[in-house]
């Protein structure tokens, strides 16, 4: 009888103490919505190559065959984000100051001789940082690039050598630097790649201005025009444009586009447009190809309210599910797949329904998200699994 007495007491002292097990929860929701209805119809260039995206959103696709091609003057946009990676500019600031010499005059006139495009200098005059970044990105200056590149490195070959090593930091692997202007024929990369760039360069908001400006006032050149004819045209905003026979009609392409009150930027390259004046063809083909990307972006419901999430299980099979709260809306195209994270609350031992049990969130170009609610009650562990889990 004492022996039952004492069993009794000790079933008791382990019922008090006993801690009540969590629910058991489980995901329900795939890891990827799509963007109802068909792929968007782009209109991609006949000739070249390009590729396309919309930042924070995720890529349009590539078409032509991306193998390293000739780039002619895009190359610049890897020398000033190599410079300004070197020497951060500030809104407001010009930067380092550089004076022009003897030598830096007789480069000037030996590149216009070859029939490259160059900036006017004259020996003794001051340019500043923001001024030789202006005569790199707008007219584009090839003895500028060369001026930027010595005062940054020494040499030539020093900072062809660290434009080589950060195309490579990016994964550019298709990309080969031989000189900063593109002015050589061996200066080679794909659209692929250089849209790799133009989104870390647009990301630096000095690179970002410059390439914005239609025109700047530059020491002893006086005012020099942007060759960016599509600049302050439906959203254009930069970036830059290079020619040449080998490498044809070239465009590094950023266009703003406001959707749902979300600003955006679509972001493209084209390469080796050839119909017609080269600069004019790329031009072209950017315009339709970065309109037709604006078009494709609508607002879509990616999640219904009532789509199941989670599913809780007590530790005695008991089972809740939990479903979206209101309907998830996103940007997008029609075909694209949108990354879903679902946040769960510190595990729980009892759910009421109507709970809160996580939060959906579904990633892409703004904040979208809804709680996962609990369809029914679920009590903590029954007195008879507390028994049979007494020992």
């Amino acid at each position: 009888m004492l022996a039952l007495a004492l069993l009794a007491l000790i079933a008791i002292q382990r019922l008090s103490a006993q801690s009540t097990p969590a629910l058991v929860i489980h995901r329900t929701l795939s890891a990827y919505v799509r963007v109802p209805g068909s792929a968007p119809r782009l209109a991609w260039p006949r000739e070249g190559q390009a590729a396309l995206e919309v930042e924070g959103v995720g890529g349009l696709g590539r078409v032509g065959v991306q193998t390293p091609a000739p780039i002619a003057s895009v190359a610049k946009v890897m020398t000033a984000y190599l410079t300004l990676l070197e020497h951060p500019l500030l809104r407001g600031e010009e930067g380092f100051v550089v004076r022009i010499t003897a030598a830096d005059v007789e480069e000037d006139e030996r590149r216009a001789a070859l029939g490259e495009s160059t900036l006017p200098v004259r020996a003794g005059e001051l340019i500043s940082e923001r001024e030789a970044l202006e005569a790199l990105l707008l007219p584009s200056a090839n003895n500028v690039a060369a001026l930027l590149a010595v005062h940054d490195a020494g040499t030539l070959a020093e900072f062809v050598g660290r434009m080589n090593s950060l195309a490579r930091k990016l994964h550019m692997g298709s990309t080969t630097y031989t000189d900063p202007s593109g002015f050589d024929d061996r200066t080679v990369s794909t659209a692929a790649d250089q849209l790799t760039l133009a989104r870390m360069a647009m990301r630096i908001p000095a690179f970002a201005e410059i390439v914005d400006e239609p025109s700047a006032e530059l020491p002893y050149a006086g005012r020099v025009a942007n060759f960016d004819g599509l600049l302050g045209r439906d959203g254009f905003v930069g970036v830059k444009t290079g020619s040449d026979r080998a490498a044809g009609g070239c465009f590094v392409f950023a266009k703003r586009v406001t959707l749902d009150g979300k600003p955006m930027t679509v972001l493209g390259v084209v390469l080796g447009q050839r119909q017609g004046s080269l600069i004019e063809a790329a031009l072209l083909s950017a315009e339709r190809l970065g309109d037709s990307a604006a078009e494709a972006l609508r607002v879509e419901t990616v999640l219904p309210a009532g789509a199941a999430v989670l599913s809780a299980t007590s530790p005695d099979g008991r089972r809740a599910a939990a479903v979206t709260a209101a309907p998830v809306q996103q940007i997008g195209w029609g075909g694209l797949e949108l990354p879903v994270k679902v946040l769960v609350r510190s595990p729980a031992t009892k759910l009421r329904a109507g709970e809160q049990l996580a939060t959906v969130v579904v990633d892409g170009a703004r904040v979208a998200f809804t709680g996962a609610l609990a369809t029914r009650s679920i009590g903590g562990a029954s007195f008879g699994w507390r028994l049979r889990h007494l020992f």
